[in-house]
Protein backbone atom coordinates (compact mmCIF):
# COMPACT_ATOMS: atom_id res chain seq x y z
CA UNK A 1 0.00 0.00 0.00
CA UNK A 2 2.78 2.25 1.25
CA UNK A 3 4.79 1.54 -2.25
CA UNK A 4 1.63 2.31 -4.63
CA UNK A 5 0.72 5.49 -2.66
CA UNK A 6 4.14 6.61 -2.79
CA UNK A 7 4.41 5.34 -6.19
CA UNK A 8 1.41 7.24 -7.75
CA UNK A 9 3.10 10.34 -5.68
CA UNK A 10 5.98 10.37 -7.85
CA UNK A 11 4.05 9.95 -11.07
CA UNK A 12 1.80 13.06 -10.41
CA UNK A 13 1.94 15.63 -13.07
CA UNK A 14 1.54 19.54 -12.16
CA UNK A 15 -0.95 21.12 -11.49
CA UNK A 16 -2.66 22.69 -14.11
CA UNK A 17 -3.25 26.41 -15.27
CA UNK A 18 -0.41 27.55 -12.82
CA UNK A 19 -0.28 31.44 -12.82
CA UNK A 20 3.15 33.04 -13.73
CA UNK A 21 3.35 35.85 -11.99
CA UNK A 22 0.41 38.40 -10.67
CA UNK A 23 0.75 42.25 -9.12
CA UNK A 24 -0.09 40.68 -5.56
CA UNK A 25 3.33 38.73 -6.43
CA UNK A 26 5.28 42.10 -7.01
CA UNK A 27 3.59 43.33 -3.32
CA UNK A 28 4.87 40.60 -1.51
CA UNK A 29 8.47 41.06 -3.04
CA UNK A 30 8.44 44.23 -1.85
CA UNK A 31 6.98 43.64 1.64
CA UNK A 32 9.66 41.23 2.26
CA UNK A 33 12.33 43.46 0.87
CA UNK A 34 11.66 46.37 3.26
CA UNK A 35 10.93 44.21 6.24
CA UNK A 36 14.46 42.82 5.88
CA UNK A 37 16.42 45.48 5.42
CA UNK A 38 14.25 46.80 8.24
CA UNK A 39 15.15 43.93 10.71
CA UNK A 40 19.13 44.00 8.88
CA UNK A 41 19.29 47.53 10.90
CA UNK A 42 17.09 47.86 13.82
CA UNK A 43 17.31 44.44 15.42
CA UNK A 44 20.27 43.87 17.76
CA UNK A 45 22.71 40.56 18.12
CA UNK A 46 22.84 39.65 13.98
CA UNK A 47 25.11 37.30 13.13
CA UNK A 48 26.99 38.50 10.19
CA UNK A 49 24.63 40.97 9.96
CA UNK A 50 25.67 42.48 5.81
CA UNK A 51 25.33 38.47 4.71
CA UNK A 52 22.60 38.00 6.39
CA UNK A 53 20.62 41.20 4.97
CA UNK A 54 21.89 40.57 1.73
CA UNK A 55 21.06 36.89 1.41
CA UNK A 56 17.50 37.60 2.74
CA UNK A 57 17.33 40.79 0.38
CA UNK A 58 18.29 38.84 -2.47
CA UNK A 59 16.24 35.42 -1.90
CA UNK A 60 12.82 37.59 -2.27
CA UNK A 61 12.61 37.78 -6.11
CA UNK A 62 12.62 34.14 -5.80
CA UNK A 63 8.72 34.31 -4.79
CA UNK A 64 7.93 35.48 -8.12
CA UNK A 65 9.11 32.11 -10.35
CA UNK A 66 7.38 29.90 -6.96
CA UNK A 67 4.40 28.69 -9.22
CA UNK A 68 6.23 27.59 -12.85
CA UNK A 69 9.30 26.66 -11.09
CA UNK A 70 8.78 25.41 -7.79
CA UNK A 71 11.77 23.20 -7.24
CA UNK A 72 14.14 25.68 -8.27
CA UNK A 73 12.97 28.21 -6.21
CA UNK A 74 12.75 25.84 -3.34
CA UNK A 75 16.46 24.36 -3.54
CA UNK A 76 17.70 28.07 -4.58
CA UNK A 77 15.67 29.09 -1.09
CA UNK A 78 16.41 26.18 1.40
CA UNK A 79 20.24 26.00 -0.44
CA UNK A 80 20.86 29.60 0.94
CA UNK A 81 19.08 28.43 4.38
CA UNK A 82 21.30 25.48 4.31
CA UNK A 83 24.61 27.24 3.14
CA UNK A 84 23.87 29.67 6.32
CA UNK A 85 23.24 26.85 8.61
CA UNK A 86 26.51 25.35 7.60
CA UNK A 87 28.09 28.55 8.32
CA UNK A 88 26.56 29.03 11.56
CA UNK A 89 27.96 25.19 12.36
CA UNK A 90 31.22 25.88 10.82
CA UNK A 91 32.09 29.78 12.38
CA UNK A 92 31.08 29.16 16.00
CA UNK A 93 27.99 31.68 15.08
CA UNK A 94 24.90 31.23 17.04
CA UNK A 95 22.22 31.88 13.97
CA UNK A 96 23.25 33.33 10.84
CA UNK A 97 20.27 34.75 9.26
CA UNK A 98 16.84 36.92 9.84
CA UNK A 99 13.99 36.00 10.73
CA UNK A 100 12.17 37.74 8.17
CA UNK A 101 13.92 34.63 6.01
CA UNK A 102 10.24 32.69 7.30
CA UNK A 103 8.93 33.35 4.01
CA UNK A 104 10.69 30.74 2.70
CA UNK A 105 7.68 28.63 3.86
CA UNK A 106 5.61 30.25 0.69
CA UNK A 107 8.41 28.06 -1.34
CA UNK A 108 7.12 25.02 0.76
CA UNK A 109 3.49 25.74 -0.20
CA UNK A 110 3.91 26.34 -3.67
CA UNK A 111 5.63 23.19 -4.05
CA UNK A 112 3.02 20.96 -2.68
CA UNK A 113 0.38 23.46 -4.54
CA UNK A 114 1.52 23.19 -8.27
CA UNK A 115 4.22 20.74 -8.34
CA UNK A 116 4.60 17.62 -9.94
CA UNK A 117 4.82 14.75 -7.64
CA UNK A 118 9.05 13.86 -8.77
CA UNK A 119 9.32 17.73 -7.62
CA UNK A 120 7.35 17.81 -4.84
CA UNK A 121 9.11 14.61 -3.31
CA UNK A 122 12.78 15.93 -4.46
CA UNK A 123 12.29 19.49 -2.84
CA UNK A 124 10.67 17.97 0.50
CA UNK A 125 13.78 15.82 0.87
CA UNK A 126 15.80 19.21 0.45
CA UNK A 127 13.67 21.10 2.90
CA UNK A 128 14.29 18.51 5.57
CA UNK A 129 17.94 18.29 5.11
CA UNK A 130 18.09 21.92 5.39
CA UNK A 131 15.69 22.47 8.06
CA UNK A 132 18.35 19.07 9.61
CA UNK A 133 21.13 21.27 9.39
CA UNK A 134 19.59 24.64 10.71
CA UNK A 135 18.39 22.22 13.84
CA UNK A 136 22.01 21.20 14.27
CA UNK A 137 23.61 24.49 14.05
CA UNK A 138 21.53 26.04 16.46
CA UNK A 139 19.25 23.91 18.72
CA UNK A 140 17.17 26.23 20.53
CA UNK A 141 14.74 23.56 21.87
CA UNK A 142 10.79 24.25 21.53
CA UNK A 143 11.28 27.13 19.02
CA UNK A 144 12.65 24.20 16.50
CA UNK A 145 9.90 22.45 17.36
CA UNK A 146 7.41 25.15 16.33
CA UNK A 147 9.67 25.58 13.01
CA UNK A 148 9.34 21.81 11.91
CA UNK A 149 5.18 22.35 12.50
CA UNK A 150 5.26 25.24 10.34
CA UNK A 151 7.27 23.76 7.61
CA UNK A 152 4.35 20.90 8.23
CA UNK A 153 1.52 23.15 7.69
CA UNK A 154 2.88 25.26 4.71
CA UNK A 155 2.95 21.58 2.83
CA UNK A 156 -0.17 20.83 4.37
CA UNK A 157 -2.11 24.34 2.97
CA UNK A 158 -0.43 23.31 -0.26
CA UNK A 159 -2.04 20.40 -0.62
CA UNK A 160 -5.43 21.55 0.95
CA UNK A 161 -5.47 24.38 -1.99
CA UNK A 162 -4.26 21.73 -4.51
CA UNK A 163 -7.27 19.40 -3.05
CA UNK A 164 -9.89 21.75 -3.49
CA UNK A 165 -8.61 22.95 -6.82
CA UNK A 166 -8.38 19.77 -8.37
CA UNK A 167 -12.12 18.82 -7.06
CA UNK A 168 -13.59 21.78 -8.42
CA UNK A 169 -11.97 21.01 -11.68
CA UNK A 170 -13.39 17.44 -11.64
CA UNK A 171 -17.04 18.50 -10.84
CA UNK A 172 -16.44 21.17 -13.79
CA UNK A 173 -15.31 18.69 -15.67
CA UNK A 174 -18.02 16.38 -15.01
CA UNK A 175 -21.02 19.12 -15.22
CA UNK A 176 -19.32 19.74 -18.71
CA UNK A 177 -19.45 16.23 -19.80
CA UNK A 178 -22.93 15.91 -18.60
CA UNK A 179 -23.94 18.90 -20.59
CA UNK A 180 -22.53 17.54 -23.57
CA UNK A 181 -24.45 14.05 -23.59
CA UNK A 182 -27.37 16.30 -22.43
CA UNK A 183 -27.05 17.99 -26.09
CA UNK A 184 -25.96 15.50 -27.71
CA UNK A 185 -29.03 13.14 -27.15
CA UNK A 186 -31.57 16.19 -28.00
CA UNK A 187 -29.43 16.83 -31.25
CA UNK A 188 -29.71 13.01 -31.97
CA UNK A 189 -33.25 13.13 -31.26
CA UNK A 190 -33.91 16.09 -32.90
CA UNK A 191 -31.85 15.19 -36.18
CA UNK A 192 -32.39 11.07 -36.46
CA UNK A 193 -36.49 11.79 -36.08
CA UNK A 194 -37.27 14.55 -38.34
CA UNK A 195 -34.62 13.18 -40.87
CA UNK A 196 -36.15 9.73 -40.90
CA UNK A 197 -39.72 11.41 -41.83
CA UNK A 198 -38.13 13.57 -44.59
CA UNK A 199 -36.34 10.09 -45.97
CA UNK A 200 -39.70 8.33 -45.37
CA UNK A 201 -42.17 11.41 -47.47
CA UNK A 202 -39.46 11.02 -50.12
CA UNK A 203 -39.68 7.83 -50.95
CA UNK A 204 -43.07 8.06 -50.62
CA UNK A 205 -42.91 11.06 -52.78
CA UNK A 206 -40.89 9.38 -55.67
CA UNK A 207 -43.20 6.34 -55.92
CA UNK A 208 -46.15 8.38 -56.53
CA UNK A 209 -45.13 10.89 -58.63
CA UNK A 210 -45.40 9.36 -62.17
CA UNK A 211 -48.73 8.48 -61.31
CA UNK A 212 -50.38 11.09 -58.51
CA UNK A 213 -48.22 14.66 -58.81
CA UNK A 214 -50.83 16.03 -56.21
CA UNK A 215 -49.65 13.63 -53.69
CA UNK A 216 -45.66 14.27 -54.89
CA UNK A 217 -46.18 17.90 -54.23
CA UNK A 218 -48.09 16.65 -50.92
CA UNK A 219 -44.88 14.78 -50.26
CA UNK A 220 -43.07 17.84 -50.51
CA UNK A 221 -45.18 20.24 -48.60
CA UNK A 222 -44.24 17.52 -45.89
CA UNK A 223 -40.89 17.30 -45.95
CA UNK A 224 -41.05 21.24 -46.02
CA UNK A 225 -42.28 21.00 -42.55
CA UNK A 226 -39.95 18.43 -40.98
CA UNK A 227 -37.15 20.93 -42.27
CA UNK A 228 -38.50 23.78 -41.05
CA UNK A 229 -39.07 21.95 -37.38
CA UNK A 230 -35.77 20.60 -37.77
CA UNK A 231 -34.22 24.00 -38.31
CA UNK A 232 -36.21 25.90 -35.39
CA UNK A 233 -34.99 22.97 -33.14
CA UNK A 234 -31.72 23.03 -34.36
CA UNK A 235 -31.15 26.89 -33.61
CA UNK A 236 -32.99 26.29 -30.11
CA UNK A 237 -30.29 24.19 -28.95
CA UNK A 238 -27.53 26.41 -30.41
CA UNK A 239 -28.96 28.99 -28.64
CA UNK A 240 -28.69 27.55 -25.83
CA UNK A 241 -24.63 26.85 -27.20
CA UNK A 242 -23.94 30.11 -27.25
CA UNK A 243 -25.76 31.43 -24.71
CA UNK A 244 -23.95 29.63 -22.07
CA UNK A 245 -27.69 28.59 -20.54
CA UNK A 246 -28.01 25.28 -19.16
CA UNK A 247 -29.57 22.55 -21.89
CA UNK A 248 -32.55 22.36 -19.39
CA UNK A 249 -33.44 25.82 -20.49
CA UNK A 250 -34.22 24.91 -23.96
CA UNK A 251 -37.82 24.47 -24.48
CA UNK A 252 -38.84 21.27 -24.12
CA UNK A 253 -42.10 19.56 -25.86
CA UNK A 254 -44.17 16.96 -23.40
CA UNK A 255 -47.06 14.47 -23.33
CA UNK A 256 -49.29 17.04 -25.01
CA UNK A 257 -47.61 16.95 -28.33
CA UNK A 258 -47.64 14.10 -28.83
CA UNK A 259 -50.60 14.11 -30.29
CA UNK A 260 -49.09 16.67 -32.64
CA UNK A 261 -46.29 14.43 -33.26
CA UNK A 262 -48.50 11.42 -34.56
CA UNK A 263 -50.23 13.96 -37.02
CA UNK A 264 -46.87 14.98 -38.23
CA UNK A 265 -45.47 11.66 -38.81
CA UNK A 266 -45.99 10.11 -42.33
CA UNK A 267 -47.40 6.16 -43.19
CA UNK A 268 -47.95 3.81 -41.09
CA UNK A 269 -50.89 5.55 -38.87
CA UNK A 270 -49.90 6.37 -35.51
CA UNK A 271 -52.62 6.45 -32.75
CA UNK A 272 -52.33 7.76 -29.45
CA UNK A 273 -53.43 7.32 -26.33
CA UNK A 274 -53.77 9.23 -23.53
CA UNK A 275 -55.29 9.54 -19.95
CA UNK A 276 -58.17 12.15 -19.38
CA UNK A 277 -56.94 13.46 -16.24
CA UNK A 278 -53.01 13.03 -16.85
CA UNK A 279 -52.02 15.02 -13.64
CA UNK A 280 -49.59 18.04 -14.12
CA UNK A 281 -46.31 15.94 -14.59
CA UNK A 282 -42.63 17.22 -13.34
CA UNK A 283 -40.74 18.91 -16.27
CA UNK A 284 -38.23 16.50 -16.57
CA UNK A 285 -40.53 13.71 -16.84
CA UNK A 286 -43.00 15.51 -19.06
CA UNK A 287 -39.93 16.36 -22.06
CA UNK A 288 -38.04 12.16 -21.60
CA UNK A 289 -41.58 10.63 -22.41
CA UNK A 290 -41.81 12.42 -25.19
CA UNK A 291 -38.49 12.37 -26.47
CA UNK A 292 -38.79 8.34 -25.98
CA UNK A 293 -41.93 8.29 -27.72
CA UNK A 294 -39.97 10.56 -30.48
CA UNK A 295 -37.02 7.65 -30.79
CA UNK A 296 -39.34 5.06 -30.49
CA UNK A 297 -41.35 6.40 -33.47
CA UNK A 298 -38.19 7.21 -35.46
CA UNK A 299 -37.07 3.63 -35.32
CA UNK A 300 -40.85 2.28 -36.07
CA UNK A 301 -40.65 4.21 -39.10
CA UNK A 302 -37.01 3.08 -40.23
CA UNK A 303 -36.87 -0.02 -39.18
CA UNK A 304 -40.52 -1.57 -38.85
CA UNK A 305 -41.58 -3.47 -42.28
CA UNK A 306 -44.65 -3.26 -43.41
CA UNK A 307 -46.12 -1.89 -40.98
CA UNK A 308 -49.68 -0.47 -41.03
CA UNK A 309 -49.95 0.95 -37.28
CA UNK A 310 -47.91 2.59 -34.62
CA UNK A 311 -49.38 2.69 -31.45
CA UNK A 312 -48.25 5.10 -28.27
CA UNK A 313 -49.94 4.65 -24.59
CA UNK A 314 -49.42 6.61 -21.74
CA UNK A 315 -50.75 5.47 -18.75
CA UNK A 316 -50.43 6.55 -15.34
CA UNK A 317 -50.84 4.72 -12.14
CA UNK A 318 -49.92 5.21 -8.03
CA UNK A 319 -47.07 7.59 -8.63
CA UNK A 320 -45.31 5.91 -11.61
CA UNK A 321 -45.94 6.73 -15.32
CA UNK A 322 -45.91 4.02 -18.32
CA UNK A 323 -45.21 4.64 -21.95
CA UNK A 324 -45.51 1.43 -24.24
CA UNK A 325 -44.75 2.01 -28.05
CA UNK A 326 -45.60 -0.69 -30.25
CA UNK A 327 -45.63 -1.55 -34.00
CA UNK A 328 -47.06 -4.41 -36.25
CA UNK A 329 -44.47 -4.71 -38.13
CA UNK A 330 -41.90 -7.08 -39.22
CA UNK A 331 -38.97 -7.63 -37.44
CA UNK A 332 -35.56 -6.30 -39.62
CA UNK A 333 -33.39 -8.94 -38.25
CA UNK A 334 -30.44 -6.78 -38.07
CA UNK A 335 -32.66 -4.47 -35.27
CA UNK A 336 -32.48 -6.60 -32.06
CA UNK A 337 -28.69 -6.47 -32.43
CA UNK A 338 -28.56 -2.87 -33.54
CA UNK A 339 -27.22 -0.98 -30.27
CA UNK A 340 -26.94 2.69 -31.95
CA UNK A 341 -27.15 6.06 -30.14
CA UNK A 342 -30.77 6.41 -29.90
CA UNK A 343 -31.21 3.37 -27.66
CA UNK A 344 -28.53 4.19 -26.19
CA UNK A 345 -29.53 7.75 -25.51
CA UNK A 346 -33.41 6.42 -24.31
CA UNK A 347 -31.96 4.16 -21.42
CA UNK A 348 -29.61 7.27 -20.13
CA UNK A 349 -32.78 9.40 -20.30
CA UNK A 350 -34.57 6.60 -17.98
CA UNK A 351 -31.65 5.71 -15.78
CA UNK A 352 -31.59 9.40 -14.80
CA UNK A 353 -34.93 9.53 -13.46
CA UNK A 354 -34.83 6.33 -11.61
CA UNK A 355 -36.99 4.34 -14.28
CA UNK A 356 -36.90 1.51 -16.15
CA UNK A 357 -36.58 0.71 -20.06
CA UNK A 358 -37.27 -2.57 -22.17
CA UNK A 359 -37.07 -2.86 -25.87
CA UNK A 360 -37.38 -5.50 -27.91
CA UNK A 361 -39.67 -7.61 -30.37
CA UNK A 362 -43.37 -8.11 -29.39
CA UNK A 363 -44.57 -11.68 -28.87
CA UNK A 364 -46.24 -11.91 -31.75
CA UNK A 365 -44.76 -9.20 -34.37
CA UNK A 366 -43.50 -6.18 -34.24
CA UNK A 367 -41.39 -4.02 -32.03
CA UNK A 368 -42.52 -2.64 -28.03
CA UNK A 369 -40.96 -0.10 -26.14
CA UNK A 370 -41.85 0.25 -22.76
CA UNK A 371 -40.75 2.53 -19.84
CA UNK A 372 -41.35 2.90 -16.55
CA UNK A 373 -40.76 6.40 -15.11
CA UNK A 374 -41.57 7.61 -11.25
CA UNK A 375 -43.64 10.81 -11.16
CA UNK A 376 -42.02 12.08 -8.87
CA UNK A 377 -38.64 13.22 -9.56
CA UNK A 378 -36.04 13.87 -6.56
CA UNK A 379 -34.47 17.79 -6.62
Amino acid sequence: MTTNALSSLWTEPRAPDAPARVSRDWVLVGVVMVAALLEGVLRDGVAWRPVAVVVAVGLAPVLLWRRTHPLACVVVGFGAAMVLGLASLLGGAPSVGLDTMIYVLVLVHALVRWGSGREIVIGLAVVAVASGIGTVADYTGPADVLGGFAVLAAAASGAAFRYRAESWRRALDQSRSRERVGLARELHDIVAHHVSAIAVQAQAGRAIAGQRPEAALEALAAIEGEASRTLAEMRAVVRVLRDGAPAADAPQPGVADLVALARRAPAPAVEVDLPEDLDELPPQVDAVVYRLAQEALTNALRHACDASRVEIQVVEDEGRLRLRVTDDGQIDPARSVRHGFGLLGMTERVQLLGGTLRAGPAPERGWTVDAELPTRVRR
